[in-house]
């Protein structure tokens, strides 16, 4: 599939510049692709971050603070995956140029279920290719996205552990490095 898929909004390369993409932009636009990759390069690493310097370090390492889903209750970490969701949910509240989502085909939560043709595809495709991305185009309520779906792999102990160990899970055997999910990211694209 051709890595062109035409031009973004002027609002959305402020956007994009703003988390860290190249400021040499030209007014001509980027690509939808190289959008997607340079967004999920941000969350991803962000993610990573957070995830074995924050929860694995302080939950499974040194033991000081456990992670939860409930957190509040259980005054405990977020965990990564929610951490990620909320971040989601601030950007839907400030723009309509993009949106992301974690998802799987393995989720806890049934609401991480993919619900699209293109998110199952794309979480199918990634799982049996490891490493690498997935691109689309899927039309959503009149609407066409450029739809990238990109692995969410096991970074650390506290990723499979939980996720292995979790009451409502439908799958046990993750390992260091498995794909447990995908990052979706889509754009509206120009008519």
């Amino acid at each position: 599939m051709s890595a062109k898929f035409g031009k973004i909004k002027a609002g959305f390369l402020a956007g994009a510049i703003a988390l860290g993409a190249t400021p040499a932009v030209n007014a001509e636009g980027m690509e939808y692709q190289t959008v997607t990759d340079l967004l999920h390069l941000v969350m991803s690493s962000d993610r990573t971050v957070y995830t074995r310097m924050i929860v694995n370090r302080l939950a499974v390492e040194e033991g000081v603070i456990k992670a939860s889903e409930h957190f509040e209750d259980d005054k405990a970490l977020v965990l990564p995956a929610q951490m990620f969701r909320f971040g989601a949910e601030m950007v839907a509240e400030e723009t309509d140029e993009f949106s992301y989502s974690l998802l799987s085909l393995w989720p806890i939560n049934k609401q991480n279920a993919p619900t699209t043709p293109m998110e199952t595809e794309g979480l199918e495709y990634i799982a049996a290719n490891p490493g690498e991305n997935f691109y689309g185009e899927e039309e959503l309520g009149g609407t066409t996205y450029f739809t990238a779906v990109y692995p969410d792999v096991a970074v650390a102990e506290a990723c499979w552990a939980c996720h292995n160990e979790h009451k409502d899970t439908p799958r046990t055997d993750f390992k260091a490095g498995d794909v447990m999910g995908g990052v979706v990211i889509r754009i509206p694209m120009d008519g």
